[in-house]
């Protein structure tokens, strides 16, 4: 049965890595350099497809596409759990931080970064 939350899967890499002795090699540097590969890997996939090809993938793509967010968010999951970040809170601590940063009436409909924003 999957994991019902996050603390679940949090736990479940955890235990994954304890059982195997990996402890040792999950350093923030090693899992950071882990993370940049597997999201690469991820990035492989969309490469070069047009905005309507990458929101419409095939079965078997989305499959193969899957595998990596999945390893993506192992690897982040597992380096927060490392450094002992919420990575919840500090999604939301950043929601909130982001709102500041473009507030509605300036960057509704607009991709303009925050600082050139008028």
């Amino acid at each position: 049965m999957p994991p019902h939350n996050f603390n679940d899967l949090r736990a479940a890499i955890r235990a994954f890595a304890q059982a195997r002795d990996w402890e040792q090699f999950h350093t923030p540097k090693n899992l950071i350099m882990a993370l940049s590969v597997e999201t690469a890997e991820l990035m492989e996939h969309f490469q070069w497809l047009t905005p309507a090809q990458s929101s419409g993938l095939d079965a078997q793509t989305k499959a193969e596409v899957a595998q990596e967010i999945g390893d993506v968010l192992i690897y982040l999951t597992r380096l927060a759990d490392v450094l002992g970040i919420d990575p919840l809170q500090a999604a939301f601590d950043k929601i909130e931080l982001n709102a500041v940063k473009y507030p509605v009436d300036k960057s509704k409909g607009n991709n303009t970064k925050y600082d050139k924003l008028q």
